[in-house]
């Protein structure tokens, strides 16, 4: 604990815009088929150092078959809540869970170049204090670290449903479920809030036989993967209201809601819509009376293709979807980016009016199809997926591996990690930077990037921009 809040912890998302420009980042390494320990790559991000987008340090665990998929921080911005008693942490630890084993590991990162486990926390526990398995995504919030859950009990994640833990931010023992009634909700993904209207959002993707093994064609075709938000009364703890976004919208996947706690509106991705193909943004928002709507508000068109150029899984449809995988908002609520992971692509739209997004930057890399190379030259594997954006809004950093069942489905062989930035212009607009370029070690992939000092998608604010 330290004497007074960590300098990284802005009160508005505008303050945190004006920060210190980032120069490390974190990112998550998984060995596919599980015979190496997966890792946490630290890489530099300094355009003015002479080791500019190397990977400066590893750290492998101690054991295998973790699969690391999403990480985050024992503490953030969130920490400024007038509600809190945790205003004087460090944002010095990052939590990574194991979504495979159920594992998680808390690294200290305060000398990044040195980072160490600091404890480890075994399955049985998290079994035996939540009846919850296959951790997923982490927050850091006022009163200590939130984290979802894919499966509920059992072998295979089915005894009940899936949902969200709390850990303490300082020891870092679990205390328990965070549901004390959850209404509808029987899967989960994603979640976020909004601390000072007392609302938290979540979503759906499947529980695990749907996704641990790959995508089940059968599942998807009759639409039986998540497809619906929920609405939650944050501190009561209870779900308030669902939104079935329309079983067609299959997989409702990333949550993001403005990052002025003002503005009472978000987004959601959804991977396809099954009539069409098409991949979907949807923003939901928070009537006068206290309840909630959502509405589509753009969509991703397929691009055709020939049979002979698609995976099996794909062969039958004659095109390739975009399979709207990861969403990210930039910090003045301005830009949300879009990766389109089948075919491709990074999208940028300006959601200057949420309910109108307007396309305003695009870049084309990698894809089931079009295997555009990066303007370095080299084969970008698989697609654009996890999107990160610095706290300036000006650099968009992605890696490419979705999961390693899906990777192998759809993207047969090995295709090997990476991880890129792209440049935003003053006016909207992307630009890959040629020069940024992270090679992983050989037999890995690459996930969720975290920055230096927080990102887009970690801190969650408790003031208005002014």
């Amino acid at each position: 604990m330290t004497l007074r809040p960590d300098p990284t912890f802005y009160p508005s998302a505008k303050l945190a815009m004006e920060g210190p420009v980032e120069t490390l980042a974190f990112t998550l390494m998984l060995s596919p088929d599980g015979s190496q320990p997966d890792g946490l790559a630290v890489v530099d991000v300094d355009p003015n150092s002479k080791t500019y987008g190397q990977i400066l340090h590893s750290l492998f665990m101690p054991n295998k078959g973790d699969e690391f998929h999403h990480f985050g921080w024992n503490a953030c911005s969130s920490a400024l809540s007038p509600l809190t008693g945790h205003a004087f942490l460090e944002r010095r630890y990052l939590i990574i869970p194991g979504i495979r084993s159920s594992r998680i590991y808390i690294i200290d990162v305060k000398e990044p170049l040195k980072a160490s486990i600091h404890k480890i926390i075994e399955p049985e526990e998290l079994f035996e204090k939540t009846g919850y398995s296959r951790p997923h995504t982490i927050h850091c919030g006022p009163e200590g670290i939130y984290v979802s859950t894919l499966g509920g009990a059992g072998e295979d994640g089915t005894d009940g449903p899936p949902g969200i833990f709390i850990m303490d931010c300082e020891t870092f023992e679990i205390l328990g479920r965070y549901e004390m009634d959850r209404g509808a909700q029987d899967k989960h993904y994603d979640f976020w809030w909004n601390l000072p209207r007392d609302y938290m959002v979540s979503s759906e993707w499947g529980l695990p036989p749907q996704f641990e093994n790959g995508i089940v064609p059968e599942d998807l075709l009759s639409n039986k993967y998540g497809h619906s938000i929920h609405f939650w009364d944050l501190r009561g703890r209870k779900c308030t209201q669902t939104i079935d976004l329309g079983e067609n919208h299959q997989m409702a996947l990333e949550i993001r809601p403005a990052h002025d706690p003002a503005k009472q509106y978000g987004f959601c991705g959804v991977v396809v819509d099954t009539t069409n193909l098409q991949g979907a943004i949807f923003t939901w928002w928070r009537n006068e009376d206290g309840t909630f709507e959502a509405k589509k508000t753009a969509t991703i068109d397929p691009q055709p293709a020939d049979a002979d150029d698609l995976p099996e899984l794909l062969k039958g449809f004659g095109a390739v979807p975009p399979l709207v995988t990861d969403i990210d908002l930039s910090l003045d609520d301005k830009y949300l980016y879009v990766a389109c992971w089948g075919t491709g692509e990074m999208l940028q739209f300006d959601v200057s009016d949420p309910m109108n997004p307007v396309l305003a930057g695009k870049v084309e890399l990698g894809g089931i199809v079009k295997k555009t190379p990066h303007p370095n030259g080299k084969a970008f594997g698989y697609g654009p997926q996890m999107v990160e954006i610095s706290r300036d809004g000006k650099r968009v950093y992605w890696t490419n591996s979705l999961y390693s069942t899906w990777d192998d489905q759809f993207y047969p062989g090995e295709r090997g990690a990476a991880m890129v930035m792209a440049e935003c212009g003053e006016n909207g607009g992307l630009t890959l930077a040629k020069d940024f370029w992270v090679d992983f070690p050989e037999g890995y992939r690459s996930h969720q990037i975290r920055l230096e000092g927080g990102d887009c998608s970690t801190d969650s604010f408790c003031y208005p921009s002014a």
